[in-house]
């Protein structure tokens, strides 16, 4: 059994997922737009948002997609934790998730870990980069 965070977007699923290539060395391996669903499901203005989409990176996998915004709901009181063995791995990945964003609470040597930061990206996603 696997846990699999899936992130709801509010339309800008694949700028986010693109942006998580660079941040997280990793790559999006399935990118579906509404438009390749059956008629049924999809409707024409929303035809180029993302109906959902994979992310793999080394030791995780992220799944999202662009929600309709009658139903998107900001992310609350949810995080998505990375836990690395490498203290400069986790202040480059805290720097690269960062710009645009709100930092909770700066990277940093705590009582539990070489680095613990937090910080909410620019699309909304909340992360804690954890390094014991």
């Amino acid at each position: 059994m696997h846990i699999t965070p899936y992130l709801s977007f509010a339309g800008n699923c694949e700028e986010a997922f693109t942006f998580y290539e660079s941040a997280l060395d990793g790559k999006i391996t399935f990118l579906m737009r509404n438009r390749e669903a059956p008629p049924a499901m999809s409707s024409p203005d929303r035809a180029e948002k993302i109906m959902h989409a994979t992310f793999t990176f080394a030791g995780g996998v992220l799944m999202g997609s662009d929600t309709p915004p009658a139903h998107y709901v900001p992310p609350a009181g949810t995080w998505v934790s990375l836990s690395l063995n490498n203290p400069d791995q986790a202040e480059t990945i805290f720097a690269a998730l960062s710009p645009g964003g709100r930092i909770t609470l700066p990277i940093q040597q705590t009582f539990w870990a070489r680095r613990f930061g937090m910080v909410t990206d620019r699309f909304g996603t909340p992360w804690m980069i954890n390094c014991e």
